[in-house]
């Protein structure tokens, strides 16, 4: 298994990015995917997740702006992020595991390599 985010920049708020995440190893169908956060200072947090079938889940601090995405002809899976602001700054990771999907970090197995988000007040 084996997943690579990408994406990341700076930004001013209020603007927006995509991130990616190129995936492979692993059949679409049976994990979860995740996108986590982690601040400066802070615990690594779990943001957006969406299961095998589609069923997607949004932490309540990027509700309504980020949206998560797959694209499984590509094994892609995107972050689109909107409305972003300063407290958005954080390195950004991708995660996946087999079985539902949850925004526990200690959940998942397999992980990205972070990209890191940077939104300018």
């Amino acid at each position: 298994v084996q997943l690579q985010a990408y994406g990341g920049g700076l930004v001013q708020a209020g603007g927006s990015l995509r991130l990616s995440c190129a995936a492979s190893g692993f059949t679409f169908d049976d994990y979860a995917i995740g996108w986590f956060r982690q601040a400066p200072g802070k615990e690594r947090e779990g943001i957006s997740c969406v299961s095998g079938i589609g069923d997607t889940y949004y932490a309540d601090s990027v509700q309504g702006r980020f949206t998560m995405s797959s694209d499984n002809a590509k094994r892609m899976v995107y972050l689109q992020m909107n409305s972003l602001k300063p407290e958005d700054t954080a390195v950004y990771y991708c995660a996946t595991r087999s079985g539902d999907i949850t925004t526990e970090t200690s959940g998942y197995g397999y992980w990205g390599q972070g990209t890191l988000v940077t939104v300018s007040s």
